[in-house]
């Protein structure tokens, strides 16, 4: 990609003076060394990637830079740990020959996979796992990584934390994303139909097999097998998996024909399986045939900044399936955020369905929560959530507090011309403020960016980012 640069965006004079040298000396150049935002007055075309160090705005100004093309890789230098951001590559200080050369190699990687259409992929993957903290990011990174091998995935985590969404996400970023995806809940079937269900049976081969059935594997041909709570799964049952898995064939119960597997397992459990296979539970040899790659899942109460994240991607979710909506006062929001949510994300879910049916597109405080999720002490917080479909009686400030109403004119007024005036004043002062970045007008309205834009749409508005 010769002619694109560098562009080191690094504040610390010794760092940026240190990274230079490095690169040119790894052969990286040309380096451009830039101010934030000065990237703007380049073509995307001109740049190979940017290397930008750590400041308080780093993530405002990562959300730009992945706006203003989505084939460019980003690597921060020098983020703390709880920095959580989607980037192609992190750097720490004292700067490592081995990590820079790594996260370099990593970044051009990802921008030849963007170019050819085959990523970015973490949109998609934003989707399905909503959250913003490092542990979300770092299962994203890992699906990523292995979601287009053949490579067995063992997924680990508490119940409720969602693995069947992780699952689904490796399969439909993998090559088989056009064939089937078929789960299999182990510990749900009795262990005695588990190997019908799993390979299939001939007609007659036991009592009530009056008809021939194809079984989860047939399936799944040339697709994923999900294997959940594959930890309660029978010991003699491993030991027919481990011989599948091995051979890639099976036979149909009452069958002695082999038919061949093109399958990608991947399989889940909440169970510590080491602890099974020291107790006789857990067959050792099977546990490292499914351990290729492993992926765990950490549980609710351990990324609570992500808690406001999954509110509101569940009301959007619930409104868009003709449910209604609900708001959260911020004490509301803040007695969440600091209950264990023993349940974990299926837990969160449920209570959401809860709320909408109990106060429909309403407004929600502390006392009206379930008496278990009313936690003492919590502090607020204040976060921009989705407008309800109806507003209750007093209009809804972006706080979720309930405002005076405002007095009616005696000669009446035109209701829906006033507000769509009042919401085009609104989104032109947000773009003015945001130097037209849609996505920090976004953020200033409360609202998501797509939601934005096709509000920009509604009014015929034009503006370049």
């Amino acid at each position: 990609m010769a002619g694109e640069a560098v562009w080191l965006v690094e504040p610390d004079a010794a760092r940026r003076a240190q990274l230079r040298l490095l690169l040119e000396f790894l052969g990286q150049g040309p380096v451009v060394e830039a101010e934030a935002g000065q990237w703007r007055k380049a073509e995307p075309a001109q740049v190979r990637m940017v290397l930008l160090g750590y400041t308080p705005q780093a993530q405002a100004e990562i959300t730009a830079l992945h706006e203003w093309s989505l084939t460019l890789p980003v690597v921060v230098s020098a983020a703390p740990a709880e920095f959580a951001a989607d980037v192609q590559g992190r750097i720490d200080f004292p700067l490592a020959y081995e990590q820079l050369f790594t996260e370099l190699y990593r970044a051009d990687a990802w921008r030849r996979a963007a170019l050819s259409g085959a990523a970015p992929r973490v949109p998609e993957l934003a989707r399905a796992l909503v959250g913003n903290t490092t542990a979300i990011h770092q299962v994203r990174r890992l699906i990523e990584q292995v979601a287009e091998t053949d490579a067995n995935v063992l997924i680990l985590g508490e119940s409720g934390t969602g693995k069947e969404v992780v699952a689904r996400s490796l399969h439909m970023l993998s090559q088989r994303r056009e064939r089937a995806f078929v789960p299999v809940n182990c510990g749900a079937i009795p262990g005695d139909l588990l190997e019908s269900e799993l390979f299939g049976h001939e007609k007659g081969a036991f009592t009530g097999a009056i008809n021939t059935r194809q079984g989860r594997f047939e399936l799944a041909e040339g697709g994923t097998l999900f294997l959940d709570e594959i930890g309660d799964m029978p010991l003699p049952m491993q030991v027919k998996l481990l011989r599948v898995i091995q051979e890639r064939t099976f036979e149909r119960v009452g069958s002695n024909r082999s038919i061949a597997a093109d399958v990608r397992l991947v399989a889940a459990t909440h169970r510590n399986l080491d602890s099974n296979i020291q107790d006789g539970r857990f067959r050792e040899d099977l546990y490292y045939r499914l351990n290729v790659f492993p992926i765990e899942l950490p549980p609710l109460r351990e990324r609570r900044d992500d808690i406001p994240l999954l509110i509101n991607e569940f009301i959007i979710r619930l409104e868009k399936m003709g449910r209604g909506a609900v708001r959260l006062t911020p004490g509301a929001m803040g007695s969440l955020r600091d209950y264990p949510w023993p349940g974990n994300v299926r837990e969160l879910a449920n209570l959401m369905e809860r709320l909408v049916i109990m106060f429909p597109n309403g407004l929600v405080d502390v006392r009206d929560l379930p008496p278990k999720f009313q936690m003492e002490g919590a502090q607020p917080i204040e976060v921009a959530l989705p407008e309800p479909v109806v507003t209750p009686v007093a209009a809804v400030t972006t706080t979720g507090v309930a405002s005076a109403a405002a007095r009616l004119p005696a000669d009446g007024i035109d209701l829906k011309d006033y507000l769509a005036e009042l919401e085009l004043s609104f989104i032109n002062q947000a773009l003015d403020e945001a130097d037209g970045v849609v996505a920090r007008a976004a953020e200033r309205l409360g609202m998501r960016r797509t939601t934005l834009v096709e509000k920009m749409k509604k009014y015929g508005m034009q503006r370049g980012e």
